[in-house]
């Protein structure tokens, strides 16, 4: 493992909850954060940052810690990074890059905001959500 490890959902709340520079970065595209809803962490003193992960492209991990540094979030800074998507893959693939860009506390929420599907298809049965940690509609 290239990045700093996995976390479930309270794990992760726990540590943004504990650690105050910690960090949550939704990783998520603009119309799931619009249409899902949105970890809500405001009870933290915190709010999420929103950069998506653009998997494909020419470069995606350097847009990617572009867009974060552009959003003041360096990857040499000793702060952890939680890293949150739908299922809890493209925010393994973002915690890699921030690993490689030197981010040594890139962590990935394990099921992401809403799981992976079930045997009907459905989304919803694990993750940020499922395990009842707030969150809000935009």
């Amino acid at each position: 493992m290239s990045y700093a490890g996995d976390l479930t959902p309270e794990a992760a709340y726990e540590l943004l909850r504990s650690e105050p520079g910690a960090v949550l970065v939704d990783v998520r595209s603009e119309p799931e954060w619009q249409f899902v809803g949105v970890p809500d962490v405001s009870d933290l003193g915190k709010e999420p940052l929103f950069v998506p992960w653009r998997g494909g492209g020419p470069d995606p991990a350097g847009t990617f810690v572009a867009e974060l540094s552009a959003a003041g979030l360096a990857p040499g800074d000793d702060v952890a990074v939680v890293l949150l998507c739908r299922s809890g893959v493209r925010s393994v693939a973002a915690a890699e890059a921030l690993a490689a860009a030197g981010a040594h506390r890139a962590f990935n929420v394990l099921d992401g905001f809403e799981g992976a599907l079930d045997e009907h298809g459905h989304r919803g049965g694990a993750g940020w959500r499922a395990a009842g940690l707030p969150w809000r509609q935009s």
